[in-house]
């Protein structure tokens, strides 16, 4: 949310402004010392901006919420699951957790109730996976992926819905009135079958049978009821055949006009169908869709409106697509997305965010969604959401009143807005005490303190935020703070070990960005080049200093103070940042590789692996999908595709692009895919043998020592699962002798497994030694340890990474096992807090049930079965407690 919510954006002719060669003298050699420097400028270059206002929905405890979501899944109507996934999807939103958003959004369209939510979820996927278009043909033969961009056939969607047929009309005797009626239209005349005109509606049937002068004349005149000839023959024809046959748009639009006037609802569908299977561009459902609004033409409005939005975030620059959507007033909505008005607004609004959250149409959408808005739920993320933006815009009045509203609707995160803007009005008083009522009144999360920390004073600001990491750890901005008041005091090494803390399991942009300032204020180039082209890997288009400097210029300027290195150079540094488990350094260095003549295929797969190390799977893909445009061969093609299918779980089609490329020519990536990819798609363990024959066949092709010590470690471990130790052990010391650190941790499971503890931890200690990053180092060893040792080790895990949720399950069950229930649930609800987990939310609820809480126990049941409903002992555990319950 960092670049949505940013400051405003200059333009690159204010780089002035900032005057990096006050910091980067062009002569190396010749800058100042930073004690030098003068206070401002150190300032200006480790400014920490104030978090965010996240437009987000934020629960105060977001176990119940999810608990709630399920419980109410369980028994609501088909019409109403979809805003359920809708609403479970904003949690996961507000909580960060990409993985489950995505899968919410997966189950609002497939378990959808009507087509109306079809449409607006298969676009919300589509628009959600734009970056992967380009692979969008790898997916094809795959099924799933492809139903969900396909898109909905929404004539025979609604069919079922509209009544083809009129009803209500009673036959008359035909010999009392003439069998042909004569229509004039000026000059013209048409002659139609008197029943069959008057079958069409009621107000036909009692012009022509009733009562009326009309029901005893063979002459009418139609000449002021503003059809033709040729659209009265059209007429004439569907009520003899109840089809429309080949008629001109111009004609169609004429009859539906009339069809509609008169009630002739069998006409005006048969019209909106026709209509809406001509809809083929996004300038055809411009030109359509205000009639159908007009007319109110159910399926001619959705297929326009499908047109817009599978052409997201494009047709949100079209002005004509901003007016009709954004001025459409209830019935039009109605007619037009049926019941999915506020899911429709949802997605508007998120992708209007996203392209200028300052923006006239993001404004527009939100008053719509806010129109949509029919629960809490609803109500509370509108009327939030749209407060953040009149923040954004400096509308301060109706930011106040938005989030007061919000906050009444039991949105207690929106009080970060008002108290935001009581500072502004120079109340920080009145911001210090909002806050505090809400710590007061509510458990405590990390936010609440690190928004008090704004309005607090001095000592008790520091003692804010460090209460915000304790309780939420994952917040950036409290390790910003305190490593920019540390690098202010020359401090230099707390403030770089502040900042590290968060870069060890948080590949945060912001914080890349602080300490490359450090790095630069400290004349460490070297290093700060190193951020700088992680920042750049991450996010190509990333812009600095408050968005005032395009990161791309900042690497420039860097580039004049350090050495140029030759590719030998940068195979050395590639080896060392790898050997020594330095995925930052990795990243930057084959950065760097990318801007020379080097094979430009491989380089982007190298970064994809690490970049799925780091936990960023959105710019691993897009690294693989570089790989695959930059392959210099049809079997190289071939491999990246079948990493592409593999890292989205099509493990069978990984494993046939593996089999096609070495049909082409044998290679070590070829052999090495297939074997992940038999590992992971065959249920049978005697697959094992193959496995191992894959990965020797790798072994045996030309590779680089980066790769072969990975196929040496895999080897190993496929060995270990075998039982077959010392070809194991054989395989991670000769991985250790080519510099593939992490072959520690293998060797040490095969001590391990016989029995020499020592040596076990002992090999751990090894990799702990050298690894860069090694939480996941520390939480190995603790396996091999005594029990005041692995409670030592552990805590170290979660100081490094408290991310992983192992230290904690542990360090609970160890309190379970003393009976000490309350610590041991209150262990667990400390990580559940910040990170949601299932195995965390498992865990608690066995607890609860343990000491009788069947409440306690249900609650965290369904949370859990609202990360993953398909997982087999929470539902055991679910049917279980349910059955408990008084």
């Amino acid at each position: 949310m960092r670049t949505l919510f940013a400051s405003e954006s200059c333009k690159e002719s204010q780089l002035n402004a900032i005057n990096p060669q006050s910091w980067l003298q062009v002569e190396r050699g010749k800058l100042s010392k930073f004690t030098s420097y003068e206070p401002s400028s150190i300032e200006s270059l480790i400014k920490v901006p104030e978090p965010s206002i996240l437009p987000l929905y934020r629960p105060v405890d977001y176990v119940d919420v999810l608990a709630q979501i399920h419980e109410e899944l369980e028994s609501c109507s088909p019409v109403e699951r979809s805003n359920l996934y809708l609403f479970k999807y904003q949690v996961f939103k507000g909580l960060g957790e990409l993985k489950f958003m995505q899968r919410s959004l997966r189950e609002a369209w497939a378990k959808a109730g009507t087509v109306y939510d079809r449409i607006v979820f298969a676009a919300w996927l589509k628009y959600e996976k734009l970056q992967e278009e380009s692979i969008f043909d790898l997916f094809a033969p795959c099924g799933k992926c492809s139903m969900e961009f396909e898109a909905v056939d929404v004539a025979s969607e609604l069919a079922s819905i509209l009544s083809t047929s009129t009803h209500g009309i009673t036959p008359i005797d035909s010999t009392r009135v003439p069998r042909i009626v004569s229509f004039h239209i000026g000059s013209e005349k048409v002659e139609c079958n008197r029943q069959k005109i008057a079958s069409l509606s009621a107000p036909f049937h009692s012009m022509l049978n009733g009562c009326f002068t009309e029901s005893s004349s063979d002459y009418i005149d139609l000449s002021k009821n503003n059809i033709s000839p040729s659209g009265l023959r059209v007429i004439k024809d569907f009520s003899e055949t109840c089809t429309l046959k080949e008629v001109p748009p111009n004609h169609l639009l004429e009859v539906l006009v009339f069809a509609n006037k008169y009630c002739c609802e069998s006409l005006k569908d048969a019209c909106d169908r026709k209509l809406a299977s001509l809809v083929f561009s996004r300038e055809d459902a411009v030109e359509l869709m205000e009639c159908a609004l007009e007319e109110k033409c159910p399926v001619l409005a959705a297929s326009c409106l499908q047109v817009f939005l599978r052409q997201l975030p494009d047709s949100l620059n079209d002005n004509q697509v901003i007016e009709l959507l954004g001025n459409a007033n209830k019935l039009q909505r109605s007619v037009m997305v049926g019941p999915a008005s506020f899911s429709l607004y949802c997605l508007l609004s998120e992708v209007s965010l996203n392209l200028d959250p300052k923006s006239d149409k993001v404004v527009c959408f939100l008053k719509q969604l806010i129109d949509s808005a029919e629960t809490s739920q609803q109500k509370m993320l509108a009327y939030h959401r749209l407060g953040c933006v009149r923040f954004l815009r400096k509308e301060y009045t109706e930011a106040e009143q938005l989030f007061e509203v919000a906050l009444s609707e039991g949105h207690v995160y929106s009080v970060v807005g008002l108290a935001r803007l009581s500072h502004i009005k120079g109340e920080k008083t009145v911001a210090f005490e909002k806050l505090s009522s809400v710590i007061s009144s509510h458990t405590p999360h990390g936010w609440m303190y690190q928004e008090r920390s704004l309005y607090s004073e001095d000592d008790k600001n520091w003692e804010d935020l460090e209460k915000a990491t304790e309780l939420d750890p994952t917040l950036t901005y409290p390790y910003m703070y305190r490593a920019a008041v540390l690098m202010r005091n020359e401090d230099f090494q707390a403030a770089l070990a502040e900042i590290n803390r968060v870069l060890g399991f948080k590949l945060a942009l912001e914080c890349l960005e602080l300490r490359f300032c450090f790095y630069l204020a400290l004349e460490d180039y070297k290093c700060a080049i190193s951020d700088i082209q992680a920042i750049l890997t991450l996010f190509p288009e990333y812009r600095m200093f408050d968005g005032r400097v395009a990161a791309s210029q900042l690497l420039i300027l860097v580039r004049e103070h350090v050495d140029n290195w030759t590719a030998a150079d940068c195979w050395l540094q590639l080896y060392d940042t790898w050997s020594a488990v330095n995925d930052i350094g990795s990243l930057s260095v084959i950065y760097q590789m990318l801007e020379t003549d080097a094979p430009k295929g491989v380089l982007y797969f190298r970064q994809s692996l690490l970049l799925l190390r780091l936990n960023c799977p959105q710019a691993a893909m897009r690294s693989l999908q570089l790989a695959r445009q930059h392959a210099s061969s049809d079997h190289e093609r071939l491999v990246y595709e079948g990493w592409i299918l593999y890292d989205t779980g099509h493990y069978d089609e990984g494993l046939k692009k593996a089999e096609e490329s070495i049909s082409l020519s044998r290679s070590f990536e070829a052999f090495f895919l297939k074997a992940y990819a038999l590992a992971d798609s065959s249920l049978d363990t005697s697959c094992s043998s193959q496995v191992i024959c894959l990965l020797e066949e790798a072994l045996k092709c030309p590779s680089d020592r980066l790769r072969k010590g990975q196929a040496l470690n895999n080897l190993g471990s496929v060995y270990v699962d075998c039982g077959n130790l010392d070809a194991a052990a054989d395989c991670y010391i000769n991985a250790l002798k080519i510099r593939h650190t992490r072959a520690h941790q293998g060797l040490a499971r095969v001590y391990s497994l016989k029995n020499d503890k020592n040596a076990a931890y002992e090999e751990m200690t090894k990799l702990i030694q050298k690894a860069r990053n090694n939480a996941s180092a520390y939480e190995k060893r603790s396996e091999y340890c005594e029990r005041e040792l692995t409670k030592s080790d552990l805590e170290m895990v979660t100081c490094l990474d408290p991310l992983r949720v192992y230290p904690y399950r542990y360090r609970a069950a160890v309190l379970m096992d003393n009976q000490k229930t309350e610590e041991a649930i209150s262990e667990l609800s400390r990580a559940i807090a910040f990170k949601v987990d299932l195995h965390l939310l498992h865990l608690r609820a066995a607890f609860h049930e343990h000491v009788g809480n069947v409440t306690g126990a249900l609650r965290d049941c369904r949370a859990a079965l609202s990360v993953d409903p398909n997982h087999q002992e929470m539902l055991e555990l679910h049917s279980r407690v349910n059955s408990q319950e008084p």
